[in-house]
């Protein structure tokens, strides 16, 4: 679940739309995500159902925090290419 999960969420752009009040857009798409997985939640006190909460869907999903993950994986990426070097990139359409 958390590969397609990342996966999906690789592909998500910051520019990709409204981010309701989130420093970070893809949080906001995690949570999204998460919350159709999860489902709602019955209320204890009042017996009504209810989304759940940020916290809530934390606790549920106990993985490597997703932002974290796709920062690491870009920055992995980064270093191969500066490690290619320049006869690499040039044959990959690079000028020459």
């Amino acid at each position: 679940m958390y590969s397609q999960l990342s996966s999906i969420l690789e592909a998500v752009s910051p520019e990709d739309g409204p981010c309701f009040g989130y420093r970070d857009p893809l949080i906001a798409v995690e949570n999204r995500v998460l919350r159709k997985i999860f489902g709602p939640k019955r209320d204890e006190v009042t017996g009504e159902w209810r989304k759940l909460h940020n916290e809530e869907l934390n606790d549920l999903y106990s993985s490597p925090n997703i932002v974290l993950m796709i920062k690491s994986r870009r920055m992995r990426w980064a270093g191969h290419v500066v490690r290619m070097g320049e006869r690499h990139i040039k044959s990959f359409g690079g000028e020459t």
